[in-house]
């Protein structure tokens, strides 16, 4: 019987350390799994500090102004666009001109200005020779995870593509293209003063009206650029406009260019922009 008791007492002992062992082991991973979120907590705030710091330089610098039509601007003819078509009301919108100058000294890769109606959307717009340096570079090309606004790096931002087509991270504190998720919601679309997009580069000023707007799995599928032939892109502009999540009575062909925007909705998903040219000015 003794022995019986010296050998179950030694069972429960070795149970007893292996149970301590587990639960130090637990509260280790619980206090490095704190440690880590506190220290991504502050380099988020940090990287957000930073770039609200710029923006607000930037702004300034920028010299943003609203320019009514004049001689060069050219309305962009949308032949098949009935009488309640939205395009008739847009073409009237001011477009937005920027001063170029000094944002080029700051740093060279910038190609334009993006602003987005009911939105905090409101940026110079950066391109270099890749999709990746901006995903973790502020606008001054410091190392930021917040990223900037770019275009895609086999776009032209002197002539535009068929699609044009623009990234920023969708920050939570509405920074970037944080706000962007605004389309989706009921008090964005009730505006229809909401549907265009103005840019500005330093080559022209552009008008550009909102047609499809969704989020989806990721994909790349709505990120290419060049196109085979008419068909080829009519396949692609029917597959973009069946996605959208709103009906903005709007139809496009393949006379039109368009612009995408682009950034995260969930971990595995994007949303998406899509609009089309309709109305330009040479500066």
């Amino acid at each position: 019987m003794k022995k019986i008791k010296k050998k179950n007492n030694k069972i429960i002992i070795r149970k007893i350390k292996w149970t301590n062992v587990l639960l130090v082991s637990f509260m280790f991973l619980c206090i490095s799994l704190l440690i880590i979120s506190i220290n991504e907590g502050i380099n988020w705030y940090k990287d957000s500090k930073n770039i609200d710091e710029q923006i607000n330089e930037i702004i300034t610098k920028s010299n943003l102004t609203i320019v009514s039509d004049g001689i060069n601007t050219e309305i962009i003819n949308q032949a098949n666009a009935d009488e309640f078509d939205p395009y008739w009301d847009y073409i009237k919108m001011n477009l937005i001109n920027v001063d170029f100058e000094e944002l080029i000294n700051d740093n060279s890769d910038t190609v334009g200005w993006i602003q987005v109606n009911g939105t905090n959307i409101n940026y110079p717009i950066v391109q270099t020779t890749n999709n990746e340096y901006y995903l973790t570079r502020a606008f001054d090309k410091s190392y930021n995870d917040a990223g900037w606004v770019f275009m895609d790096y086999r776009n032209n931002a002197e002539d535009f593509n068929k699609n044009t087509i623009i990234y920023a991270h969708s920050r939570l504190d509405k920074t970037m293209f944080g706000s962007l998720k605004n389309i989706l919601r009921s008090g964005w679309l009730d505006d229809s003063d909401n549907y265009v997009i103005k840019l500005s580069t330093p080559y022209e000023n552009t008008l550009w009206q909102v047609f499809s707007v969704y989020h989806l799995p990721t994909t790349s599928d709505y990120l290419k650029v060049n196109f085979t032939s008419d068909s080829d892109y009519n396949d692609f502009l029917n597959m973009i406009s069946s996605r959208t999540a709103y009906n903005f009575g709007t139809s496009v062909n393949t006379d039109d260019k368009i612009l995408t925007l682009s950034t995260c909705y969930a971990n595995d998903e994007k949303l998406v922009v899509h609009a089309k040219l309709i109305k330009r000015e040479k500066r």
